[in-house]
């Protein structure tokens, strides 16, 4: 169901989503796969985001990046988030990194969670 936003932000959990939904201060839908998704339902998903801005982030892990490759074949022109690998999971990652990727991406970040050094450009 489209709520109006333009930005999508597919993740893989519900987890993923609160802890984006956290520290993200613009709206943007937040769309969870619940780690997998059939073909007929990235297919439904891919025509359901026609003409929205698209962004991917999954978990640094080896299912993170297989979703990854899935999602980028039915959305080729979505935009990749990556968080760093050491953090491995996104519901796991520090609030400050998150914002900082966030940020990169282009997204409003609540800079509450922002470290001093810690955004790098």
């Amino acid at each position: 169901m489209y709520n109006g936003d333009e930005k999508v932000i597919i993740v893989e959990g519900k987890s993923d989503k609160i802890k984006v939904r956290e520290v993200l201060i613009e709206p943007a839908e937040i769309v969870c796969t619940n780690g997998t998704i059939g073909q007929t339902e990235l297919e439904d998903l891919a025509d359901r985001l026609f003409d929205r801005d698209v962004y991917i982030l999954t978990d640094a892990d080896d299912s993170g990046e297989k979703l990854r490759k899935q999602l980028k074949r039915e959305l080729p022109e979505a935009r990749h988030i990556y968080i760093d690998r050491t953090y491995r999971q996104v519901e796991s990652c520090p609030g400050h990194h998150l914002a900082s990727v966030l940020i990169r991406a282009g997204f409003d970040a609540d800079t509450v969670f922002l470290k001093k050094n810690d955004l790098r450009w």
